[in-house]
């Protein structure tokens, strides 16, 4: 049995978001970015000045990496970008699905070799059509198919492991990885088996004694696993949609975890007063930086 922990943290941005996702740091500028998926937003923060920066965008994205100290690497609704730092200029890198319109990115990571694992969905929740695709430089390798909601993309510190679900069916899966390339060796198998229960896999990390950290759509709340799948921790939080953690400031010491007010009717929000923000966790993590995408 899990032990459950009341939040004792605080709020890390207090703007609502319809859908808070893909968060991320950047330890060479400090500063921590975040998504509105929806809304297509970009949000900064500057953990040493605490200035706010939002960047409208002109297309849905829900992942961003960073690649160099001029560009970034932008995960969109109709593929991958190079995105200049100082401009906000976008350059498309890569198509995903060119023949899906309907789909849009969704979770994604860097694996420790510099690959990105990607994940698309349907942009209105369509069972079955999205995917999780490798991307190398620009070769783009699709992983799985069939899946509705991919998530939980994350990797052990030496990249041996890849981490993922589908949320709609609420099974955390593990697959053994080629820690030179981040390409699957073998079938994936079932870790978490989360199927029936409350709340949905939403996103995750995986902290430096690879620990996986999964937010819980729907329960306000982020579980911690060992690599074996036990249930260790529940920490709650005071927004029912979480939707992912990420580790931040110079010693990765600390997390964060976005939240949605995505689908909630009118009485749902007035309960969920925070639903939408993001919060830190207030606990003490020993957490991992994502690696930079490699060109």
């Amino acid at each position: 049995m899990a032990d459950i922990h009341a939040f004792k943290g605080t709020v890390f941005c207090d703007t609502k978001l319809e859908l808070g996702e893909g968060p991320t740091y950047d330890p060479f500028t400090d500063t921590v970015s975040w998504f509105n998926i929806l809304g297509r937003q970009l949000h900064e923060k500057h953990l040493p000045t605490g200035r706010k920066t939002v960047h409208a965008l002109p297309l849905m994205a829900s992942v961003i990496a960073r690649i160099d100290d001029g560009r970034q690497l932008l995960a969109t609704e109709d593929g991958l970008y190079l995105r200049n730092r100082a401009t906000g200029e976008l350059t498309p890198h890569a198509a995903l699905e060119p023949d899906k319109p309907g789909n849009r990115s969704n979770d994604g990571r860097v694996h420790p070799s510099g690959s990105l694992w990607i994940s698309t969905m349907g942009k209105t929740g369509a069972d079955g059509v999205g995917a999780i695709y490798h991307v190398a430089a620009d070769t783009v390798t699709k992983l799985f198919g069939d899946l509705s909601i991919p998530n939980s993309i994350c990797f052990a510190p030496d990249g041996s492991i890849g981490y993922f679900t589908d949320t709609r069916v609420n099974r955390i899966m593990r697959v053994d990885l080629d820690v030179a390339t981040g390409l699957p060796t073998g079938k994936p198998t079932v870790l978490i088996d989360a199927h029936g229960q409350d709340g949905g896999c939403d996103g995750s990390v995986c902290d430096a004694e690879g620990m996986i950290w999964n937010a819980r759509w729907g329960l306000g709340a982020v579980d911690r696993y060992d690599a074996s799948g036990r249930h260790l921790d529940r920490y709650l939080l005071p927004a029912k949609l979480t939707s992912c953690p990420a580790f931040i400031g110079l010693t990765a010491n600390r997390m964060i975890v976005t939240s949605a007010m995505e689908g909630m009717s009118d009485a749902a929000r007035e309960a969920d007063p925070q639903a939408g923000q993001t919060f830190e966790l207030g606990i003490n993590v020993q957490g991992v930086f994502d690696a930079a995408y490699k060109l």
